[in-house]
């Protein structure tokens, strides 16, 4: 039996799971929805529930089907090991390119006073 079907985990359950799978915070996650952190951690801890809109995006944004955050059955979250390299990858990325980008802003500056 899947661990994240009914009636062992809560829609809740699944929420933060598919966050936690995609590599996302509660901020991040939150912020992609254009909602209030708190919104977002209600239906974590089943205060309340998403619309089906919501449901649908965050199915999109976690890479989980909407069936699964439903019920439990079905595409849900990717191993979060893969997710958590994929999210050291992209920071590391970032770094690169935040590095790359200051170092053309010097070679610009130099080369105006040329």
């Amino acid at each position: 039996m899947d661990s994240y079907a009914e009636p062992v985990a809560t829609l809740g359950d699944r929420l933060t799971a598919a966050r936690e799978g995609a590599g996302l915070d509660i901020a991040a996650l939150a912020d992609s929805l254009g909602l209030r952190p708190e919104t977002l951690e209600g239906w974590e801890v089943d205060q309340a529930e998403p619309t089906a809109t919501l449901l649908g995006r965050i199915a999109t944004l976690t890479g989980v089907s909407m069936v699964w955050l439903l019920t439990g059955e079905g595409s849900g979250p990717k191993d979060t090991v893969t997710g958590a390299a994929l999210q050291a990858e992209l920071s590391d990325l970032r770094r690169l390119l935040a590095e790359a980008s200051a170092r053309v802003e010097r070679l610009e500056e130099a080369l105006s006073h040329v």
